[in-house]
């Protein structure tokens, strides 16, 4: 079973985050996004081809909103896969975190 995890940029500003996001993930995903956000304006993070995740991949994207906010930046998340949006769900992080459904057009 493939257990990678891959952050791709697409554009400026936007994010396609791909793979399996758990605890082995993670931190590798979290050294590879450094600097992701000195680069650009606005911040779109696509979840659309996220395979599965746990927890660590919803702290993932707290930590992300977080460095968007420290760089006074709006940062999207965007398809979010329903297991995901269940962990979201349980901790209320779902009230928190700037979710939308798809790709603004």
């Amino acid at each position: 079973m493939n257990t990678s995890a891959v952050v791709r940029q697409n554009g400026i500003g936007r994010i396609q985050l791909c793979g399996i996001l758990s605890f082995q993930t993670v931190p590798n995903l979290l050294m590879q996004s450094r600097g992701m956000f000195e680069k650009h304006g606005d911040i779109q993070v696509d979840l659309s081809e996220v395979i599965r995740s746990d927890s660590a991949g919803v702290a993932l994207l707290v930590e992300w909103m977080n460095e968007a906010h420290r760089h006074n930046q709006e940062i999207q998340f965007l398809n979010m896969p329903a297991q995901m949006l269940g962990i979201a769900r349980v901790s209320s992080l779902d009230q928190v975190l700037p979710l939308h459904r798809e790709l603004p057009q």
